[in-house]
């Protein structure tokens, strides 16, 4: 039977889906609207399915502050072109509403709520795989002040929780947590696995020197004092003042520094880099 433009135009408008699948489901629904929405709908979970083996390296960062806690959520998509999408926007607005009013501690809890639905209809409408990556949650109490910085492509945020101060210092330390991404809070809570590895390459680069050992010895020294001082939060040149550190920075205002977070989209994520004649093949299969 023949479907009207009116049609597709009614059934894309109610679900957001693509107009050749609009029409798809009208073709195989007779024409009934109501048949073919429930048909996409009953579809979106096996696309969903499909889609989600594909990479999803790009997005956004949703962030909520709450009395006694806040959240960063990573939201995943395949492009930054889908991350500008309103729909996808829309479903980050979710997102930061459900986190506003949820405390949420882990990614598990967040995919099984009522925002798994929103998502998998969104992987409809927008053709992306799309996922709720990671959630960070510092949880605080009512003498502490808490500084979030979220940079303007949504793509960098920053969660710090310091005692004393106040909330602009709080600010300006979640600044630079965003800039300068420290490992560890001080120099004594760097992961025992990191320093393996790094002093093991200092180490192999004293050996090639072909120096005495007991130059080898303070050379490796050297170098992991500085690795120290440079992942370490307190240890670092701070942001606005190069000439002090963070610890001095907080000792100058009377603050102490209890917790910080921070993520960055993508962050971790292997891309797999295919080139022109890859891509193509691939589409002709």
């Amino acid at each position: 039977m023949e479907i009207k433009a009116t049609q597709v135009k009614e059934l894309r408008e109610m679900t957001g889906v693509a107009m050749m699948d609009c029409k798809k489901a009208l073709v195989e629904c007779e024409g009934d609207i109501e048949k073919a929405l429930d048909l996409l709908r009953s579809n979106s979970t096996l696309k969903a399915e499909k889609k989600s083996s594909r990479v999803a390296a790009d997005g956004m960062l949703v962030t909520a502050v709450s009395d006694d806690y806040a959240t960063l959520v990573e939201i995943n998509s395949e492009t930054d072109f889908a991350a500008k999408d309103s729909n996808f926007l829309a479903f980050g607005d979710k997102v930061k509403e459900y986190i506003s009013t949820n405390k949420i501690t882990d990614i598990e809890t967040l995919t099984n709520s009522d925002l798994e639905n929103d998502r998998k209809a969104l992987v409809q409408t927008i053709g992306e795989n799309i996922q709720l990556r990671r959630i960070s949650t510092i949880e605080y109490e009512d003498n502490m002040h808490v500084g979030l910085y979220l940079h303007s492509d949504s793509k960098l945020a920053s969660i710090s929780v310091i005692k004393g101060g106040d909330d602009l210092i709080a600010k300006d330390i979640a600044m630079h947590v965003s800039a300068f991404n420290p490992l560890c809070l001080s120099e004594e809570d760097i992961d025992k696995d990191v320093l393996v590895r790094e002093k093991a390459i200092y180490e192999n680069q004293a050996k090639e020197s072909g120096k005495p050992k007991e130059i080898m010895e303070k050379m490796i020294e050297g170098k992991v004092k500085r690795f120290l001082s440079e992942v370490s939060l307190l240890s670092q040149g701070f942001l606005k003042d190069s000439e002090i550190t963070v610890g001095e920075y907080l000792s100058q205002n009377n603050a102490n520094m209890v917790s910080f977070s921070r993520l960055k989209v993508g962050e971790g994520i292997e891309l797999q880099v295919k080139d022109f004649a890859e891509e193509v093949a691939e589409q002709l299969k």
